[in-house]
């Protein structure tokens, strides 16, 4: 019974036993700062990408069937700078720049600034429902003086289990577990009167 005491009144190896009860827990929140950290420092750089093709855009400096050679881009080369502009942190592969799969852009011309659309086109009007991808790829950039927006998508993938059910925005219809983050930027822009 006197060594049943000891035992009971030892601390040996209390902090050894407090550290595994709490590194879990610990690690988790670490890995949850660091996950949302990088989720969205990966979304300002598409922000950022964004507002930089879009101004080359608006002044000119990359034009759509102006018969232009040094100017004119067509909707892969688009990709393909919009690829170089966010390489930082994200990559796109050759395949990615030709087909989208993670990185959709959407850049259109419109009449006036009221007929812009101002919500993301989704397959249903399910709340976290999967984004129309046919869409979402058009390269139709107007002329001198015309109206345009440009939006980028890209699905950021989460991988930190803990982090996903609060930031993830797209969620499979089939139930299973959410892995993407849409990454969301749009710009609306009257084109200079460029040459």
């Amino acid at each position: 019974m006197a060594r049943l005491r000891q035992v009971a009144r030892s601390r040996d190896g209390a902090t050894a036993i407090e550290f595994a009860l709490l590194a879990v827990p610990y690690f988790f929140i670490i890995f949850a700062i660091l996950e949302t950290f990088v989720a969205y420092t990966a979304e300002q750089l598409v922000v950022n990408a964004t507002d930089t093709l879009s101004r080359k855009l608006r002044t000119g400096q990359i034009t759509y069937n102006m018969s232009r050679s040094s100017t004119d881009m067509d909707k892969q080369a688009f990709r393909q700078a919009f690829c170089n502009e966010i390489s930082i942190v994200i990559k796109c592969s050759a395949t990615e720049a030709a087909t989208p799969s993670k990185l959709y852009l959407d850049v259109e011309t419109f009449s006036s600034f009221s007929d812009i659309p101002t919500t993301i086109p989704r397959v249903s009007t399910a709340a976290y429902a999967d984004i129309d991808a046919t869409a979402v790829s058009k390269f139709t950039p107007g002329g001198p003086r015309s109206i345009n927006m440009m939006r980028a998508y890209y699905r950021w993938h989460i991988i930190t289990d803990i982090v996903r059910p609060y930031i993830t925005t797209i969620r499979p219809a089939d139930g299973s577990i959410p892995t993407d983050f849409l990454i969301v930027a749009t710009t609306a822009f009257q084109n200079e009167n460029y040459p």
